[in-house]
C-alpha cells in the first residue's frame, strides 16, 4: 500500500488561539462535518500556512478576493514545485514526463478565454434548459425503481447515475462504456485532494491515460457520425476561424465528465441528506415547489460540493499581513466562505431555503473561472431533489450512511433510505 503524505506530515501550531489549531482534514470527525474545524480557523488563523508553499484561506472576503484576482494563475507550470514531495511520484507514474492539460480548469488567459468561449458556444443556458424534460424523465425512472423497492441508496440509485447519464446523452456517446468511464473519473478526481497516496497517484495517471485514449476514439467516431449533440457542437464550434485542436477538445470533454459529474453527485446526494435532517425545510419545498431555484442555491451554499479552489501566486503576495511567496499554491476555502457569519450573518450555519441572497454563494467559484456547468448542475439538482420531495413524504434514513473520504469533492459514498 502507498503511504499518505501531504498536509499532515507537518502542521503549524497557532500561538494566538486559546488552544492549538491545526488544519487537519484527517481528523476523525472532519469527513462527517468539517465546519466546526473551519469556524476555528476563521477565528484564529484565517490565512493558514501548511507545509511547503501551500496556504489556505477561510474567510469569505479573502476567498472572494482571491478568486477574482486576475493576477493569479491556475496553471501548474507557474507553481514552485521544488518543495513538493509528490512531484517525483507523479513523474514516475507518468514515465518521466507529466503532460500539461489544456483543460479550462487549469489554464490562464488568453488561452483560457479563447477555449472557454468556444466551449460556451455549445453550452449555453438556453441549450441546458432544453434538457429539463429529459432530465425529469431520467429522475422519474430512478424514483420508480426506488419506490418499487421500498427504498434504496440515494447515491447509487439517484445522485450517481443521473448526471453521468445526462452528460453521456448530451455528448451522444454510447451507454455501454459507462462503468469504465465512471471508474476512471473516480480515480482521477483524487488528484484534486491536497493529500494523496502513491497508489492513488499511479491509479490516477493510469486512469487519465485510458480516459484520453477512449475519448479520442469517441471524438474520431463522432467526426464521422455527427449528430444533434454537445460533442458535435464542440467539434464544430468556431470563432473567427478558430477551432479547438484535438488535444484541446479531448481535455474539455474529459473535464465535463470528471468535474461536472463528481460535483453534481455530491450536490444531489448530500443535499437530500441535509434536507432529511432539516424536515421543516423539506416540508417547505414540498409545500411550495416554486422555491426550487433559490432552494438549490441555498443547498449549494450549505453543502459546498467543491470545498476548495486553488490559485497560484505569480508574484510575492501579502494577505492580512502574511507574506506568500511567488509560485505558492493558495487554497480558497469555498465551504468555509459559504458559512462565514461575516457574510451570511448569525444564521450562516442554518439551512434556510428562502434565504435572501443565497445565489451569492461561492460554490461555483467566482471570476473568470466561474463554473461553466453551473446551469446544468442546478437544473439536475432542481429536478432530482424537487421530484424526490414531491414523490415521497415518508422517507427515513437507514443505518448505512457513509462519507466518501475526499477532502475537496466531499460528499456521501452511501446513504440508505426507506420510502413509504
Amino acid at each position: 500500500m502507498g503511504t499518505h503524505r501531504g498536509l499532515c506530515d507537518t502542521v503549524a501550531m497557532v500561538d494566538t488561539a486559546p488552544e492549538p489549531v491545526f488544519f487537519n482534514p484527517l481528523d476523525p470527525g472532519y469527513g462527517a462535518d468539517p465546519h466546526p474545524h473551519f469556524a476555528q480557523l476563521r477565528e484564529h488563523q484565517p490565512v493558514h500556512r501548511s507545509i511547503g508553499n501551500l496556504w489556505f484561506l477561510f474567510r469569505h472576503d479573502d476567498v472572494f478576493a482571491l478568486l477574482r484576482d486576475p493576477a493569479l494563475s491556475v496553471d501548474d507550470r507557474n507553481a514552485d514545485m521544488s518543495r513538493s514531495d509528490r512531484r517525483p511520484v507523479f513523474e514516475a507514474a507518468a514515465g518521466g514526463k507529466i503532460e500539461h492539460s489544456t483543460s479550462i480548469l487549469g489554464i490562464d488567459p488568453p488561452d483560457h478565454t479563447r477555449l472557454r468561449r468556444l466551449v460556451a458556444k455549445a453550452f449555453t443556458p438556453a441549450a441546458i434548459e432544453q434538457l429539463r424534460p429529459r432530465v425529469g424523465a431520467l429522475v422519474d425512472a430512478a424514483l420508480d425503481r426506488i419506490e418499487a423497492a421500498g427504498g434504496g441508496d440515494l447515491v447509487a440509485d439517484l445522485a450517481f447515475p443521473l448526471p453521468f447519464d445526462v452528460i453521456t446523452e448530451m455528448l451522444g456517446r454510447p451507454a455501454s462504456d459507462t462503468l469504465e468511464v465512471r471508474d476512471w473519473s473516480e480515480a482521477i478526481v483524487k488528484t484534486l485532494d491536497p493529500i494523496i497516496s502513491d497508489d492513488e497517484i499511479y491509479a490516477a495517471v493510469d486512469a487519465s491515460r485510458k480516459m484520453k485514449a477512449h475519448i479520442a476514439e469517441v471524438i474520431d467516431w463522432k467526426r464521422a457520425n455527427p449528430g444533434d449533440d454537445l460533442l458535435t457542437a464542440m467539434i464544430d464550434a468556431e470563432e473567427n476561424g478558430d477551432r479547438m485542436s484535438s488535444v484541446e477538445l479531448n481535455d474539455q470533454v474529459s473535464l465535463l465528465f470528471i468535474a461536472g459529474h463528481e460535483t453534481t453527485v455530491n450536490l444531489i446526494g448530500t443535499g437530500l441528506y441535509e434536507l432529511l435532517g432539516n424536515r421543516d425545510q423539506w416540508a417547505r419545498w414540498r409545500a411550495d415547489p416554486s422555491i426550487a431555484a433559490n432552494a438549490v442555491d441555498e443547498l449549494l451554499r450549505y453543502v459546498s460540493p467543491v470545498q476548495f479552489s486553488r490559485r497560484i501566486t505569480t508574484a510575492d503576495l501579502v494577505i492580512d499581513g502574511h507574506e506568500i511567496d511567488k509560485g505558492s499554491f493558495v487554497m480558497a476555502g469555498l465551504a468555509s466562505a459559504n458559512r462565514d457569519p461575516a457574510k451570511w450573518g448569525s444564521t450562516a450555519g442554518e439551512l434556510d431555503l428562502g434565504r435572501t441572497g443565497a445565489g451569492q454563494h461561492l460554490a461555483f467559484g467566482s471570476g473568470a473561472h466561474y463554473c461553466l456547468g453551473a446551469s446544468l448542475a442546478k437544473l439536475e439538482a432542481q429536478e432530482a431533489i424537487g421530484r424526490f420531495i414531491a414523490r415521497f413524504d415518508d422517507v427515513r434514513l437507514g443505518d448505512e450512511v457513509a462519507w466518501n473520504g475526499r477532502i475537496n469533492l466531499r460528499g456521501l459514498a452511501r446513504c440508505a433510505v426507506t420510502v413509504g
